[in-house]
């Protein structure tokens, strides 16, 4: 017989870290409350949830790296928004958050969530923060969620 795992997103005695970028506040703001408030509806206790402001995006990785290296935690959710300007800055920044995240998420084998915005306006931003696009912070907790109990599940915890 086929073993196949599904959907879970039980935060029941789960451990989540959130690293949540101040720059572009308008929008990481709203990130962030549709990421606890996810978190909370699905059972993950307040106290089980830290969160990490950091000053922008290029930060994130930095402070994911401690999170997981810590070992406290069963999964992180990163949320920023970097928007694009008139220069290169934002293909760096973005490109560099992405690379890292993935790094450290298979480096420790933890999930990381990503929800990191990449949107050319500040209104493109809003629209997945809470807007007419939903909330991409609440996605991303999801996703935390989800990835967290399908490795207790693959490791036999469940």
């Amino acid at each position: 017989m086929t073993t196949t795992y599904d959907k879970n997103l039980e935060g029941k005695d789960l451990r989540i870290a959130i690293v949540c970028a101040r720059f572009n506040e308008v929008v990481t703001e709203k990130l962030l409350q549709g990421a606890v408030e996810t978190l909370a509806e699905r059972g993950v206790n307040d106290e089980t949830i830290e969160i990490a402001r950091v000053p922008g995006a290029f930060e994130i990785p930095l402070i994911t790296e401690h999170f997981a290296r810590s070992g406290r935690f069963d999964a992180i959710v990163c949320l920023g928004a970097v928007i694009r300007g008139e220069t290169a800055h934002f293909d760096f920044i973005s490109d560099f958050v992405v690379n890292e995240a993935g790094k450290i998420m298979v480096r420790h084998g933890l999930p990381i969530a990503l929800g990191v915005l990449t949107p050319n306006t500040v209104e493109q931003g809003l629209a997945r923060a809470g807007g007419q696009h939903g909330n991409k912070g609440k996605e991303a907790a999801e996703t935390a969620l989800e990835m967290a109990n399908l490795i207790r599940t693959v490791r036999g915890e469940d």
